[in-house]
């Protein structure tokens, strides 16, 4: 197991790249990227037929250290990206990776519409409640009270429901893990590649370094513990009464529909307007 680990790892990266990454020791966004390898993998796709496009920010650097077709966007704009891709190219698998900030602050329109599309993207939200890389603001995520530079005295704002928002607007698989629970992890990335729609996968993560700091809450191995200990599977609980699961994360495939993916009826309006004008 620990040769084929090795070989898969070694495949998927970009030996010119320098080692080790840009992330804190410690950092949960290397265990999301292992997932993310170890799903496409599993499936068995081509390096040629995958497309990885992120934005700006820590998670932004994932796709850099991959080898697939990647694009490095402008913050935010992940998801703008990946649609004009997908539209493009629709026979690719198109992952976007980005983070809380990235994906639902600036980026928010863009989610909320690549979700109502049902478009065939699949996307990667690494929660991680703060702004990371930027300087420790909080985020649409943070919880409140949660202390970041740009809220010094605790946060008052409600964080955004990630997997709500997505099902909500129309995604066809949601579903939530944490960096904890990597083996989870790793087949919820799955089964969203394999979806033909718009695929959401929150992975809770943590930033020792900037919010840990700010909010005391120790070093890397203790808020990885954490999320053990603060999350529970979802069947367990739907056995809670509503204030029992407050401040719980719910992990578990929270959605999961059949829908008509964007461009597969873009094709068929195509189709359509040809035969028309074929006919006259």
């Amino acid at each position: 197991m620990a040769q084929h680990e090795e070989h898969t790892a070694y495949e998927y990266l970009r030996p010119s790249k320098k080692f080790p990454n840009v992330w804190c020791s410690g950092c949960g966004i290397g265990v999301v990227m292992s997932a993310l390898i170890r799903a496409i993998d599993n499936i068995g796709l081509e390096k040629d037929n995958v497309a990885l496009v992120s934005g700006i920010g820590c998670t932004g650097r994932m796709p850099v250290y991959m080898d697939f077709n990647t694009m490095h966007t402008t913050h935010g704009r992940a998801l703008a990206f990946a649609t004009g891709l997908k539209i493009a190219r629709p026979e690719l698998k198109v992952i976007t990776i980005m983070g809380d900030g990235d994906a639902l602050a600036i980026g928010g329109n863009h989610f909320i519409h690549s979700a109502r599309r049902n478009i065939g993207i699949t996307a990667i939200v690494v929660n991680n409640n703060i702004y990371g890389m930027t300087g420790g603001q909080y985020s649409p995520t943070t919880p409140i009270g949660g202390r970041a530079t740009t809220a010094p005295y605790g946060n008052i704002e409600p964080p955004m429901p990630i997997c709500e928002l997505a099902q909500a607007a129309g995604a066809s698989y949601v579903a939530r893990s944490t960096v904890y629970h990597a083996a989870e992890l790793e087949r919820y990335i799955e089964q969203a590649i394999r979806k033909d729609g718009f695929g959401l996968v929150e992975a809770v993560s943590y930033c020792h370094t900037g919010y840990g700091r700010l909010n005391k809450l120790g070093t890397a191995v203790d808020m990885m513990r954490a999320l053990k200990e603060t999350s529970m599977a979802q069947a367990a609980a739907q056995k809670l009464a509503p204030e029992e699961r407050e401040n719980k994360i719910v992990r578990g495939v929270l959605h999961d529909v059949e829908r008509v993916e964007y461009t597969a009826r873009y094709q068929q309006l195509i189709d359509q307007v040809q035969q028309s004008i074929g006919g006259r």
